[in-house]
């Protein structure tokens, strides 16, 4: 649940990664923490951040054509000295990556209605603000895949979703136009990949940064963490998709009527081993290959 590197300087913890500083470097580990509502949950899910560690180096891989990356390496064995002795804590869990000077807004590509989206376009009929036919039901494919930007708010917790106008003005015309063809052009890659293995890209969340030699991609990217893969041919608008990502978890949390307020309570173990199960089938469909843990 928590890692602990002795004196490597320790940036930060947030929801799931812990964040350290090395050689001028970060090393960037994925704990077995899974968070819900904004809250880290009580109970991990084993092996969680192995999985989602492999499945975003499989992506940073298959992607590597469209946009560059932060990934420096993640064999344990080619890592500074001062990481030798934790390497049984940082095995298949950790990437050393570099530094970037991170845009202050996350990039969501929406091909599909669902979450929030969903709830919104029923109030207002618009996903984002931006107007959509009406008859859309949930769970339905959009006329075409939005790019819908968010911005965290002062308490670093809450997810803002904010206009492209507004995401103009905080990273310039140029760069939100670049983002923007970026987030789409990953997704139509990731989606198409995920049909080839009978799995729908619903939606995904990305983050870029900016180094000395142009903008890349970092953080973890179109794991069940980020995105909401479904089964495709169990595909059925008009309510919940059978899925491979944390809603199980969510779907577990409103059946108990938790408040959403610390504490945040514990999972039972069937919980737990479901959506244990979900996240090493997910890693299994995308990448093809199996997993020790």
């Amino acid at each position: 649940m928590n890692t602990h590197l002795g004196a490597v300087p320790l940036v930060g913890r947030g929801k799931v990664r812990d964040l350290y500083e090395v050689d001028g470097a970060l090393l960037l580990v994925a704990t077995d923490r899974i968070s819900a509502f904004d809250f880290v949950l009580g109970t991990g899910i084993p092996g969680k951040g192995k999985l989602l560690t492999q499945i975003s180096l499989f992506w940073f891989e298959l992607l590597a054509g469209i946009v560059p990356n932060h990934l420096i390496t993640a064999d344990v064995s080619e890592y500074p000295a001062e990481l030798k002795p934790y390497a049984d804590q940082l095995e298949g869990r950790s990437m050393l990556v570099r530094k970037a000077t991170m845009f202050p807004v996350e990039c969501v590509a929406r091909g599909y209605l669902a979450g929030s989206g969903w709830k919104e376009y029923c109030a207002f009929g618009t996903v984002c603000g931006i107007p959509l036919t009406e008859g859309l039901e949930d769970g339905s494919q959009l006329p075409e895949t939005m790019f819908t930007p968010a911005t965290k708010s002062q308490d670093g917790m809450h997810d803002l979703n904010i206009s492209y106008t507004e995401t103009e003005a905080i990273v310039g015309a140029e760069d939100a136009a670049e983002l923007r063809r970026l987030t789409l052009a990953i997704y139509r890659k990731a989606a198409d990949h995920a049909e080839s293995v009978g799995l729908i890209l619903a939606d995904t969340k990305f983050e870029f940064g900016r180094t000395a030699q142009g903008i890349i991609l970092a953080d973890e990217v179109l794991t069940p963490d980020s995105s909401r893969f479904w089964e495709g041919a169990a595909w059925k608008p008009g309510g919940p998709q059978p899925s491979f990502d944390k809603q199980y978890v969510r779907d577990y949390l409103e059946s108990i009527q938790w408040n959403k307020q610390a504490p945040a309570p514990s999972l039972p173990p069937e919980v737990v081993e479901r959506t244990r199960q979900k996240y090493f089938e997910a890693y299994r469909r995308l990448t093809g290959h199996s997993i020790e843990f």
